[in-house]
């Protein structure tokens, strides 16, 4: 069957209804929102929510930069189906109320026809009730714990199967099988270590302790004080933002050194590195999909021509601000997808644009890390998962990399809940369920 505006539409509202179930935003049809997402002659708007202050802005702000910088990077080249892109920025501002708040006025008052934003899984479950309910688009551009099969989300960060998966066996066999887990305190970090000890322990590890920290906290006295007892072979990290600078700081200043306990994270990068000073950055590794060190033409161009921009302030580039990057350019596909189905750019709705992604390419031209894909199923990306390790002028040195792409599981550890399809998760016992989280 032909996807059409009229057929999506048609379609939304029992998903939309559905999600309201579960949800305090309730699905309120009107002629607003009846209106074509773009029109003819204007412009197409997109939604930028990231934190440009607090402590997530560590990382955020370069991810809100980067977006500016594809939009006009595609403006430049003739923009989407002729269009120029709008960009409509917002600042979350590190707290998790905003995002919700912010996102239903993206969408309501704002126009626009789906949005890029977020940094922690707090902050993309706090979005995804409204975006659920209006049936709306949201792309969630960085890495995060899975167990999820959402509609309304695409997501091109890796999920858990696509480093950690990689990463703690390699520090087993490279250090040793004693792990301390640190995080902060918030569902990604958790999550993430319930798939560490699956991987540790399948690869013959221990956990020898666990602690969490308050999001921007910034005092690991006490769990390096208990860190010192248990004497681990590695640290595992997903401490984030502004406190994982604060963790880094506090290793060296506890006498820890990188060459005997490192940290194995999977959030600390260049942009981390460079705020923490490379010393406390360097001997320590990091499981991401991008390094700016990658070479190759595509990388070249991207890492030359995003810090000669005026966005470029932040003077690295990460392997968040690269998923960001790329997120940009599916949608962008997704666009042209979606009206080659509909056939009018103002019968493009957010709902066919992520419809028409399934499958959607980044070519080894456009995308800094090579091709990826997004799975025609979940709506998560297929890539080359990598390992680094931090090096004395806080770059970093790519010392195991996957020879083929790895695909999406997000329900790697969690078999018995069903498979991610298209419509929905195909439970065991044979119902189809939407926006499962």
């Amino acid at each position: 069957m032909k996807l059409t505006r009229r057929s999506v539409l048609k379609g939304a509202a029992t998903g939309a209804a559905a999600a309201a179930v579960t949800s305090p935003f309730v699905f309120l049809p009107n002629k607003a929102l009846a209106a074509p997402w773009i029109s003819k002659g204007g412009t197409i708007k997109v939604g930028v929510l990231f934190s440009q202050s607090g402590n997530l802005a560590v990382v955020e702000n370069d991810s809100a930069q980067v977006v500016l910088y594809a939009i006009d990077e595609i403006n430049a080249n003739g923009g989407v189906a002729g269009m120029q892109i709008e960009p409509v920025v917002v600042d979350a501002k590190s707290d998790i109320k905003v995002y919700s708040e912010k996102i239903s006025q993206l969408i309501l008052r704002d126009r626009v026809i789906s949005t890029f934003g977020g940094y922690t899984s707090a902050s993309r479950r706090a979005v995804a009730p409204v975006v659920m309910a209006r049936n709306h688009l949201f792309y969630y551009p960085t890495c995060y714990e899975g167990r999820e099969c959402t509609q309304n989300i695409i997501n091109t960060g890796p999920l858990a199967n696509q480093h950690s998966q990689d990463l703690i066996p390699f520090m087993v066999e490279n250090f040793g099988p004693k792990v301390y887990l640190v995080g902060s305190n918030y569902i990604w970090p958790k999550e993430s270590n319930k798939n560490a000890k699956v991987w540790l322990e399948r690869s013959g590890g221990e956990v020898v302790g666990e602690d969490y920290v308050p999001l921007g906290g910034s005092e690991f006295t006490p769990i390096f004080n208990k860190i010192r007892q248990q004497q681990p072979d590695f640290i595992f990290s997903t401490v984030v933002g502004d406190s994982d600078i604060a963790l880094h700081k506090q290793f060296l200043q506890e006498g820890f050194k990188a060459d005997k306990m490192p940290i194995a994270s999977l959030t600390t990068g260049e942009i981390e590195t460079r705020a923490m000073g490379a010393e406390a950055g360097a001997g320590h590794f990091l499981s991401a999909p991008y390094f700016q060190t990658m070479e190759n033409p595509t990388n070249q161009r991207f890492v030359e021509g995003y810090l000669g921009s005026q966005y470029g302030g932040g003077g690295v580039t990460h392997y968040n601000m690269e998923e960001t990057y790329l997120s940009v350019y599916v949608w962008k596909y997704g666009v042209e997808a979606a009206l080659a189905a509909a056939g009018d750019i103002e019968e493009v709705t957010p709902r066919l644009i992520r419809d028409s992604s399934a499958g959607i390419k980044v070519e080894d031209e456009v995308s800094p890390e090579g091709l990826v894909w997004i799975d025609p199923d979940n709506f998560n990306i297929w890539l080359k998962p990598k390992i680094g390790q931090c090096q004395a002028d806080g770059q970093f040195k790519v010392i195991k990399a996957a020879a083929e792409h790895v695909g999406p599981d997000p329900m790697s550890i969690y078999p018995e809940r069903g498979v991610c399809k298209a419509d929905g998760l195909h439970t065991p016992d044979g119902t189809v369920r939407q926006n499962v989280l």
